[in-house]
């Protein structure tokens, strides 16, 4: 029988079944609709202050001091509770993470409601997928944007959020992000900073630090990020799960840049793409949310193609443990060259090689990065439309040496970053592009997966690479090195 594995469920229950474990997914999640101790006390205390009001002369002469003083006590806590952080916006605070800031509106009447239709219905895998919590990250569903000079605040629906709920996926909130997505560590001044799981002193990485750190903690199966710079790879390696960055125009943008009725700039180098825990839950939300929307003409009907199992003998690997002008940590590079060295072992063909490219074109990135996303800040620099296309023809020219290049392999393995997670104070983080840029410059899609530990115990992660196009192949490869154990797949942290 079928069954989603980051679940364990099957994907034929009665109906009577359907109702149970949506309930329980509700109950066990962090996200409560039953009242806390101190709104049970007050409610009592409002509940005998109307019965005070009610009373004759035969009441007991000493009920009134009593509720006097317990509504006092009562009242005295609300204050200090309301007087705290807003409960919507630390709903993460269960895990130490602070990865979670928005709840979302389903109640645990409304799922147990639409499972059994679903399942009166016969719709099995929407069933399903009402047990299958998911978390957005914020701006991938909705941008809110308060409290900053010349912002204003909006909501837009997005294409991969709208597919997912379609499907009977429940979003249950939104993850913690960096100002703009533009940072390596995911604090900002409205809603704090989120810790990794592994070791609150240091970041779970950025922009999609909250997804990671969510995904890493337990409290959502899959997740759904974008990558402009690397946002999709550095947090998973970081808290040792998966994250795909999708070839680009593979998934509709529509949303997430902005209202649906503004123009968007971001129309190159990003991509929207699944976080997960294992290859399957990630590869059915990457079904779910690819293809064109309608909306967003960018993206072609490129199909995705069945998954098939691959083994490691026959497979073109090339391997680079660092990339030119790149420094990057000793542990990074030594789980490459393990992982490189267990392929050739086990029959595949490995090569130490990179295009045959000019790495200082990398430039290019920054350059249409700050580009796209100033185009229409107040202020910023205007631009010429000779000068884009001067840009786009370079970048054409980087991502033709990556299509000549794999035409001999099936897949680039190296390290998803420059170091494991840093602390909170790390100063200057922007090196740790120097590892994850040049796939937003080519359009190309990068899968990081886990890899294994440094000595300190933390998370190391594995990228791996191919054409434009070639998702499936990446997550098949994975999928080939964890079921001859070269990789260990998903490892909760301490405590989770």
């Amino acid at each position: 029988m079928s069954r989603v594995r980051a679940l364990g469920v099957p994907v034929e229950p009665d109906a009577e079944e359907a109702r149970r474990w949506a309930e329980e997914e509700l109950s066990r999640s962090v996200y409560r609709d039953e009242p806390t101790l101190l709104e049970r006390l007050w409610t009592w205390f409002l509940e005998q202050l109307q019965r005070l009001l009610e009373l004759d002369a035969s009441a007991p002469p000493n009920l009134v001091p009593v509720i006097v003083v317990v509504g006092a006590v009562v009242l005295l806590a609300v204050a200090l509770y309301l007087a705290g952080p807003v409960r919507r916006r630390t709903r993460g605070a269960r895990t130490g993470s602070h990865a979670v800031f928005d709840d979302a509106d389903a109640t645990s009447a409304d799922l147990a409601a639409a499972a059994d239709d679903a399942a009166r219905q016969g719709d099995w895998s929407r069933a399903v997928l009402m047990r299958f919590r998911a978390i957005i990250r914020s701006l991938d569903e909705r941008a809110v944007l308060t409290d900053r000079p010349g912002l204003t605040a909006h909501e837009a629906s997005a294409a991969a959020a709208a597919r997912l709920r379609e499907a009977g996926a429940v979003i249950v909130g939104h993850t913690n992000v960096p100002p703009f997505l533009a940072d390596y560590r995911s604090e900002n001044e409205i809603f704090g900073r989120t810790a990794n799981p592994w070791d609150t002193a240091r970041t779970p990485g950025g922009s999609s630090g909250g997804a990671a750190a969510a995904l890493a903690a337990g409290l959502t199966p899959v997740e759904v990020g974008s990558d402009l710079a690397g946002s999709l790879r550095l947090p998973p390696h970081f808290c040792g799960v998966y994250g795909l960055k999708t070839t680009e125009h593979r998934v509709a943008m529509t949303g997430h840049f902005g209202p649906p009725q503004a123009p968007n700039p971001v129309r190159i180098l990003a991509a929207i793409g699944p976080m997960a825990r294992d290859l399957d839950d990630l590869e059915l939300v990457l079904r779910l949310i690819s293809g064109p929307d309608g909306a967003d003409v960018d993206v072609p009907p490129v199909p995705l193609g069945e998954r098939r199992t691959r083994p490691l003998a026959g497979l073109r690997l090339a391997a680079a443990p660092e990339l030119p002008g790149a420094d990057v940590a000793a542990s990074l590079r030594a789980q490459v060259s393990r992982v490189a060295a267990a392929c050739a072992d086990a029959g595949a063909a490995v090569a130490s090689r990179l295009p045959d490219l000019d790495w200082g074109e990398q430039q290019v990135f920054m350059d249409l990065l700050t580009a796209v996303s100033s185009a229409f800040s107040p202020g910023a620099e205007q631009r010429t439309l000779a000068w884009y296309f001067e840009m786009l023809h370079r970048r054409d020219a980087f991502t033709a040496a990556w299509e000549r290049f794999f035409a001999r392999y099936d897949a680039l393995l190296l390290p998803p970053s420059t170091t494991a997670a840093f602390t909170h104070d790390t100063a200057d983080v922007t090196a740790q592009r120097s590892m994850m840029a040049f796939a937003n410059l080519a359009g190309l899609p990068a899968l990081t997966v886990p890899a294994g530990h440094d000595a300190e115990g933390l998370p190391v992660g594995l990228q791996l690479v191919g054409p434009r196009w070639s998702e499936i192949r990446l997550i098949e490869t994975a999928a080939a090195l964890e079921a001859a154990g070269v990789l260990p797949g998903f490892t909760p942290p301490p405590g989770y």
